[in-house]
């Protein structure tokens, strides 16, 4: 079993015979720069972790106030990493009463998915 930072899979992520097709054209600078923001925002296993937190919660959104214990940071290091994937898109934010809440942008995710995704692949 083959972990991403989303889901489980039979199979794995990128062997090293598929990387070569991973797009389907050269990045231009702007694409280029746009995926090197976002996965910045992703190398860091504190983020992964809350994104993984976030995924996995119910109804797939959690409150800031819940996420501190479980990565054993404080809430202004919580808040910081969550502002970062905010920023990269990847996280949606909702400000309900004093505390804020969280939940991936799935169309941002499937676009990342898409961007890793070989040419030719029907994965």
């Amino acid at each position: 079993m083959y972990v991403n930072m989303f889901f489980m899979t039979e199979a794995p992520i990128c062997t090293p015979d598929c990387c070569p097709e991973m797009f389907a054209a050269p990045l231009d600078d702007q694409a280029a720069g746009d995926l090197a923001e976002i996965f910045k925002a992703l190398a860091d296993p504190t983020r992964l972790r809350l994104i993984s937190l976030i995924a996995s919660s119910p109804n797939a959104e959690a409150c800031a106030c819940d996420l501190a214990a479980p990565v054993g940071r404080s809430q202004p290091t919580v808040s910081h990493h969550l502002s970062q994937l905010v920023a990269a898109g990847l996280l949606e934010r909702e400000q309900r009463g004093k505390w804020a809440w969280f939940r991936l942008d799935d169309d941002r995710v499937a676009a990342i998915a898409d961007a890793l995704t070989p040419a030719g692949s029907n994965a």
